[in-house]
């Protein structure tokens, strides 16, 4: 295996962009479907996310336009206190807190309506 990005299936994409790119994500992919975007890969170093229109895939892959599907992307940063500034105003799902195996988690729900959590591991947790 070489890599996994999550393609995240919405309404409408553009309102999920300025989450994104708040934590350091550029739109590297972009393409439209009529007036709209059907589908953007979003890249910050090593981490890269997708989003597809509901519309795009029904096109696209009928039998998959609508699949059930419930995530929660989990992404390891290196400062979670900036992370935390950048994307305020997004719902908290889970205030900052930290966990039995030492990291410091928080996580919110962005535009698109999918679960982010953030995870900070200090040199010291195990």
């Amino acid at each position: 295996m070489q890599s996994l990005t999550p393609i995240l299936i919405v309404d409408a994409i553009e309102p999920c962009l300025d989450f994104w790119k708040r934590i350091g994500f550029t739109v590297t992919v972009e393409v439209p479907d009529g007036d709209a975007l059907g589908f953007v890969i979003l890249n910050n170093g090593p981490v890269e996310v997708m989003y597809q229109t509901r519309a795009s895939v029904a096109k696209d892959v009928p039998s998959m336009a609508d699949f059930p599907s419930s995530s929660i992307l989990y992404i390891h940063v290196t400062n979670i206190d900036e992370i935390i500034a950048a994307v305020s105003g997004a719902p908290v799902l889970v205030p900052k807190r930290t966990t039995f195996y030492g990291a410091t988690e928080y996580s919110v729900r962005e535009p698109g309506g999918n679960a982010v959590s953030f995870s900070e591991v200090s040199s010291h947790a195990s």
